[in-house]
C-alpha cells in the first residue's frame, strides 16, 4: 500500500486532489510510513530542542497529518500543541490519538488563521514540498509566529530541485524577517533513499 501511496505523493497541481489523496490514506498513512523509516518529525524535534526553548509554550503543527510530528514532539517534552491540515480524513486520525489541545482544517498555501492567536513556535515536518504546500508556506508559517518564535521544517529532495523552495528560505533571510538557527541535510525516508535538509528559521 505504502508505493501505491509514495509514488503518486508528489506534484499535484489541483487542491481539491491533495485533499482527496490524503482523505484516501489517511488510514494507513503512519503505518506505511514507519515501514519506511520515516525520521524527519524526530529529526524536527531535535532541531528545536536543540536550540533551549520553553516547552511549555503552545506550538502548532502545521500539516499535522494523522499526528506523527505532534508524537514526536510529545515526546521530547511540549506541552501544548495545535494543528492544522488540509485533509479531513488525516485530522480525524490525529484527534484519535489525543495529542493536540486543538485541530483544525486550514489550507497552508493562504494567510493561516490560527483560533489561539500567535504561537512561540512551529513545525511542518516534511510538508513543505511540491504537490504538497508552496514555496510561501514558509513565509504564511512565520506570521503564525510571536517575535522570536521559530520555525523548524523539512525541505525533501523533491523541494531542494526546485529553486522556489531554498530561494523561499533565502528571501525570508535576506529580507530580515527571519534568522537561519538550523540546517541539516540527512536522511528522511530511508526506505526510498529519499533525504532531506531540516532548517530552522527565528522570527525577528
Amino acid at each position: 500500500m505504502s508505493d501505491e501511496f509514495l509514488h503518486k505523493a508528489y506534484g499535484f497541481e489541483d487542491p481539491e486532489q491533495t485533499e482527496t489523496f490524503y482523505d484516501d490514506w489517511a488510514k494507513t498513512y503512519a503505518d506505511d510510513v514507519r515501514k519506511l523509516r520515516y525520521l524527519t518529525p524526530g529529526l524536527c524535534a531535535d532541531a528545536l530542542v536543540s536550540l533551549d526553548p520553553v516547552k511549555s509554550s503552545p506550538i502548532i503543527d502545521l500539516g499535522c497529518g494523522t499526528g506523527l510530528a505532534g508524537l514526536a514532539f510529545k515526546k521530547a517534552g511540549f506541552d501544548i500543541i495545535d494543528g492544522v491540515d488540509f485533509s479531513e480524513g488525516m485530522l480525524a486520525e490525529a484527534r484519535s490519538h489525543n495529542l493536540y489541545r486543538d485541530l483544525w482544517q486550514g489550507d497552508l498555501s493562504v494567510p493561516i488563521e490560527t483560533p489561539h492567536g500567535l504561537y512561540a513556535h512551529a513545525i511542518a515536518a516534511g510538508v513543505v514540498n511540491p504537490g504538497h504546500a508552496p514555496p510561501s508556506t514558509i513565509f504564511n508559517a512565520l506570521n503564525v509566529l510571536k517575535p522570536g518564535g521559530v520555525l523548524v521544517f523539512s525541505l525533501n529532495d523533491h523541494a531542494l530541485a526546485d529553486p522556489a523552495y531554498p530561494g523561499a528560505v533565502n528571501e525570508a533571510v535576506d529580507a530580515g524577517g527571519a534568522e537561519l538557527v538550523f540546517k541539516e541535510y540527512g536522511e528522511h525516508l530511508p526506505g526510498t533513499g529519499l533525504k532531506a535538509e531540516v532548517y530552522a528559521l527565528r522570527k525577528r
